[in-house]
């Protein structure tokens, strides 16, 4: 971006002579000019103002305009021209999903797969600078999307989570050791999981604490969310004789998750509905912010030559015309 400073401001200050040299010459002109009283002007209509009279009015202009200027160039004008470089250094992030059959509980608006898929998208669109990957599990665990720094194909990944995908059940121990295993030969500045789950591990050869201990060898650290109300949450269930709603009992294993997130270096959260999954993301997006590196440049060029040039032509044509054409002006 390219703009005008001066190095001495203040000299600026100066310029105020210049009304003051106004008054001055208006003042000795009407003291020098005689008052003629006549009966009438018409012997003087015709007539025409001499030329060098004209010239001594502007002579004096020549002399507050080449004050002026040299009262800027002694301000020393000056061509700024600035930029910046910004650098940034992401976090690569595997957001951790359960798609078990609990997921289906009607606690969260519609249920709290598709709560927790909407809350993880927003998060992933707010954070251009990151690369996310994407892991699910049930009875197993497997990855959705590889680490990546496209968001839309990310977003688009997520939203194509469905129940069903794979077997059954809660493997957070395996959900959390493929997602270190997504991160692991990752060279970036931080990397973090967020494990999202509403149930117990009951599943898979990875338990929760070796994943963990996973997890720190590599340095990554885990953000952990448990996703449920608190007491009894309404579900709809296959029966012989259709859909029907029944309520089951809410069993998030928080001390896991909260042993998870201690050994790491990251936090536990609860979440008992979706206004409050989304503040933890919130909360998630403000504690693991992307590194800007930003570097201001400036140049600057000497500006007041033209200034002292004119101010200085103007300021001799003054003198020299007051001592030569003008010289027998009054």
């Amino acid at each position: 971006m390219w703009n005008f400073e001066f190095a001495n401001p203040n000299l600026l200050y100066l310029l105020a002579v210049l009304p003051v040299m106004v008054i001055i010459y208006i003042f000795r002109q009407h003291r020098q000019d005689p008052d003629l009283q006549v009966s009438s002007l018409s012997s003087f209509e015709g007539t025409n103002t001499p030329v060098r009279l004209i010239l001594r009015h502007a002579l004096f202009g020549c002399k507050l305009i080449g004050t002026g200027l040299l009262i800027v160039a002694l301000a020393r004008p000056q061509s700024v021209d600035s930029w910046s470089e910004t650098t940034s250094e992401g976090i690569d992030i595997s957001l951790c999903m359960d798609i078990s059959g609990s997921m289906r509980a009607m606690d969260f608006e519609p249920n709290r797969l598709e709560a927790a898929k909407d809350v993880a998208s927003e998060f992933i669109n707010g954070r251009p600078e990151d690369r996310f990957a994407i892991v699910a599990f049930s009875g197993e665990s497997f990855t959705v999307c590889p680490l990546t720094s496209d968001r839309t194909v990310a977003v688009n990944q997520l939203n194509d989570l469905k129940f069903g995908m794979i077997e059954d059940g809660t493997a957070i121990g395996m959900g959390l050791a493929t997602s270190v295993n997504r991160l692991k030969n990752s060279e970036a500045v931080s990397k973090v999981v967020i494990l999202l789950t509403d149930g117990v591990n009951n599943r898979g050869t990875i338990g929760p604490k070796t994943a963990a201990d996973i997890a720190v060898e590599y340095g990554i650290r885990v953000y952990t969310i448990g996703v449920g109300t608190q007491g009894m949450a309404p579900i709809q269930q296959q029966t012989p004789f259709g859909t029907r709603t029944v309520q089951m009992p809410v069993e998030i294993d928080e001390a896991v998750l909260q042993d998870i997130a201690q050994k790491t270096g990251g936090q536990y959260f609860r979440a008992t509905d979706r206004q409050k999954l989304s503040m933890i993301y919130e909360e998630i997006d403000q504690l693991e912010k992307t590194i800007l590196d930003t570097q201001d440049y400036s140049s600057r060029e000497e500006e007041y030559f033209p200034f002292l040039l004119a101010g200085l032509l103007l300021i001799l044509m003054d003198v020299i015309l007051a001592q030569t054409v003008l010289k027998t002006l009054p």
